[in-house]
């Protein structure tokens, strides 16, 4: 698809700057990353919201910082949701003393990553997503 759609919806507010800039970003990701892209809905919410979702969907009684859907159809394009606490991006930032706007962003390219085909259940998949992320993060730096 030439024309991928990527939106951002706020269930909480939260300050995404240079959203157009981000938006390329991510179509460059996943080209980088060889998948196909058709769409990606990112929802950004409370803890209490992804609790549920956890607990609905998942199964998992506990909080989290993100939740991705894979929507792709077989053999079709990528087609995602991408739910993210607030909460928990703002609370990561302080315990990794790491700024609000890093950690936002290491979220979002966590979730595009997922969509990708990276896990992060063992710890060898952990230590390869948080490879990926650093690489995403540095990228985008310098990304224009």
């Amino acid at each position: 698809m030439n024309n991928p759609s990527i939106q951002f919806n706020f269930l909480e507010p939260i300050s995404l700057a240079e959203r157009t800039r981000l938006k390329r970003f991510l179509v460059a990701l996943f080209k980088r990353e060889r998948k196909p892209l058709a769409e990606l809905q990112y929802i950004f919410c409370s803890d209490a919201y992804l609790l549920e979702i956890n607990r609905q969907f998942l199964h998992h009684d506990f909080y989290t910082d993100i939740i991705t859907f894979d929507l792709s159809e077989k053999g079709q394009p990528t087609s995602g949701e991408i739910y993210i606490s607030v909460d928990r991006v703002r609370d990561n930032a302080q315990n990794f003393d790491s700024s609000l706007k890093k950690e936002l962003h290491r979220v979002i390219f966590h979730g595009a990553l997922h969509l990708c085909g990276f896990k992060d259940k063992s710890p060898k998949e952990e230590r390869e997503m948080r490879k990926m992320e650093e690489k995403y993060l540095a990228l985008y730096e310098k990304f224009k």
